[in-house]
This record gives structure tokens, C-alpha cells and sequence, in this order.
């Protein structure tokens, strides 16, 4: 994860989910991000069949393509990943039915000694392949794992992190260099966000007087949410990326995703994107 975009690299970003396409690169100028609006009537590959048409960047030479897949996840201690492919493929559609569609990828977290396995559609992979030089995936969320992992280490306290997007809630918890909770749970409203997040605390045997909450994203109802996550536990944190990154100008672009603020900021050494 230290091998990100750069100027020099000439690297094009492509996020995408079930809901979402965009397209990013770095420049001299900054970053560039460009949402696309998807065609809810045919397939995301198809969708990204007539970007490779009418998007200007993506018409582009570049020697490398990073694609970042938000996709159900499987975490393996890396010590139990087994090497055989078809192993790996049923072990993610015994946690995850209805893939079959769909080809399994898998990234290494060496710092948390685990293997994330995630998929994306197969038409998709094909399409990706065919378009672009040096093409690699990986989970959309695996930038915010590393991230938040590191600042997991200031401080004494026990730190739960929640990070929204796209309606979903990502919450997990670092421990001895390994994920001592991780799970992804649908959060439309305050409520259920601030119920799984409770149980989960709860799970873990956190400490409410001591130990830390942090919320990340796009919450819904925030001022709400953190007013009442602050009845159970005193010490919770809303991570405001302007903040975090020292004002870098890539958090100042509206919509873009946290994951990709980090993938971006963290990713380059100048730190002036």
C-alpha cells in the first residue's frame, strides 16, 4: 500500500461498486476524480464499456490501472490462506451464495497478517483486463484498514472504528497487528449504525469510561448519531479528513469517497495532492 498513485506513475483509479463508477488520476495540477453516471439498466461492465468512450482520461495512455472494488470481504489469517485458487473461491462463496457470477480476487495485508478475498463481476474483470495496461484490484476499503491501523497505535486506549459509505458501516478493531473484529453491516439511519455499533463494543468488552470510538465517512444523521453514541461511550471522535490530512487539497473534492482521500494522501510522498 506504500505504492500509490504519483505523477510519475500515470496510474488511473477506478472505483466501483454496485452503485457507484469513477474514474481518478493525478496530474501536475492535483488530483483529477470524476464520478460517472451509471446506466442502471445494464451491467456495470457494460457501463464501463461506454465510459472507455466518452471519458477523456480513460482514453488516455497509461501504464497502470488500479481498480478498487467495493465488495463483500472475506478476511484469512494469512498463516490459513490456502495457495489453490479453487480453495480460496469456495471458501468466499461458502461466506458469501450468489457469486457464482463472479470471480474471486484476493490482496494481501502482510501488516495485519491476513488475506482479504473479495470479488467482482467476471464480465467486468474481462473488460478491465482487455482496456488496461498493468491492471491490479484490490478492496476499496483495504487504504482505510492500513490507515487507521497505524493511528490505532496512538495513545493507550482501545480504539473501535466505524467507517460509512454508500449506506453500509464498516466496523472494525486492530490488536497485536491483527483485526480483532471486522464486519460490514447495511446503516440507513442513526439507529441501526449506533445498534451495531454497541454490540460490537460490547463484543469486544471495550471499556466505556476509557477506551475510543471513531466514526469516518458519510454518517447518516451525524450530529444525531454522535449525540447519542455519546450517552454510551464518553470518548467519541468524528475523523474530519481536512483535519487529518493537514488541509490537503484532495479532501476538498465533493463526493470522493474517504477511501480514496486515503488511498491518494497516504499513498504519495509529497503530500501536497
Amino acid at each position: 500500500m506504500t505504492d500509490i498513485a504519483t505523477p510519475q506513475n500515470h496510474r488511473i483509479v477506478i472505483r466501483v461498486s454496485a452503485g457507484s463508477l469513477s474514474f481518478s488520476k493525478v496530474t501536475a495540477e492535483g488530483v483529477t476524480y470524476e464520478p460517472y453516471a451509471l446506466n442502471s439498466s445494464i451491467a456495470i461492465a457494460a457501463n464501463l464499456r461506454e465510459a472507455l468512450r466518452t471519458i477523456p482520461m480513460l482514453r488516455q495512455e497509461t501504464d497502470r490501472t488500479l481498480v478498487m472494488v467495493d465488495s463483500p470481504t472475506l478476511l484469512v489469517p494469512l498463516n490459513q490462506f490456502p495457495d489453490n485458487q479453487t480453495e480460496q473461491e469456495e471458501l468466499y462463496r461458502h461466506a458469501f451464495s450468489q457469486t457464482e457470477q463472479k470471480a474471486v480476487l484476493y490482496t494481501v495485508l502482510t501488516d495485519l497478517n491476513s488475506v482479504a478475498l473479495f470479488s467482482l463481476p467476471k464480465d467486468l474483470l474481462t473488460v478491465c483486463n482487455d482496456a488496461f495496461k498493468g491492471v491490479s484490484f484490490m478492496p476499496a476499503v483495504a487504504p482505510v484498514w492500513h490507515h487507521l491501523h497505524q493511528r490505532s497505535y496512538t495513545g493507550q486506549r482501545q480504539k473501535l472504528y466505524g467507517y460509512f459509505h454508500e449506506r453500509r458501516l464498516e466496523i472494525f478493531s486492530f490488536g497485536q497487528n491483527r483485526f480483532r473484529f471486522c464486519n460490514t453491516f447495511t446503516a440507513n439511519n442513526p439507529n441501526d449504525a449506533l445498534y451495531y455499533l454497541l454490540s460490537v463494543w460490547k463484543q469486544l468488552a471495550m471499556t466505556p469510561e476509557h477506551d475510543e470510538l471513531h466514526l469516518v465517512g458519510d454518517l447518516p444523521e451525524r450530529e444525531s448519531l454522535m449525540a447519542e453514541a455519546q450517552k454510551f461511550v464518553k470518548r467519541v471522535f468524528f475523523i474530519n479528513p481536512s483535519g487529518e490530512f493537514n488541509r490537503a487539497l484532495v479532501t476538498q473534492i465533493a463526493e470522493m469517497p474517504y477511501d480514496l482521500m486515503v488511498l491518494f494522501v497516504k499513498g504519495n510522498a509529497s503530500r501536497k495532492l
